[in-house]
């Protein structure tokens, strides 16, 4: 491990599926790899509405968040993967309630496919306190 870079592993996020780390710490920021809306305690993509697996996207961020020393409120900016732009409102309602004032910068990007056939996938750039 590098003195200038940290990796992350967050013990209450699902486990990567791929080669990367949950999280990478670096000049006062944590890069959180996108997290899809696995369960960690299943390992399964959950159920329910784009809104569900949204709020398990932003779940798993926050574990991430917290193996680090910071919260999701600390983000600075983050990244909403969408297979399908007509979802935007369900995924905006459900990230407000995580974002209630002064929210991030964000972008929210259309794809075709995301990891495991999933719908949503959210990555995050975070300040780290005293960072």
């Amino acid at each position: 491990m590098s003195a200038h870079r940290r990796p992350v592993t967050a013990l209450g996020a699902p486990g990567a599926v791929g080669p990367y780390s949950h999280g990478v710490v670096s000049g006062g920021l944590l890069y959180c790899s996108g997290q899809i809306p696995l369960d960690p305690e299943t390992n399964e993509i959950v159920t329910g509405t784009v809104g569900d697996r949204t709020r398990r996207c932003l779940d798993n961020l926050s574990a991430v968040c917290a193996s680090a020393g910071a919260q999701l409120s600390d983000a600075v900016r983050l990244t909403v993967f969408v297979t399908d732009m007509s979802a935007f409102a369900q995924v905006n309602e459900v990230y407000a309630t995580y974002f209630p004032s002064d929210p991030p910068a964000r972008v929210t990007i259309g794809v075709a496919a995301l990891p495991l056939g999933t719908d949503v996938e959210i990555d995050a750039i975070v300040a780290l306190p005293g960072g």
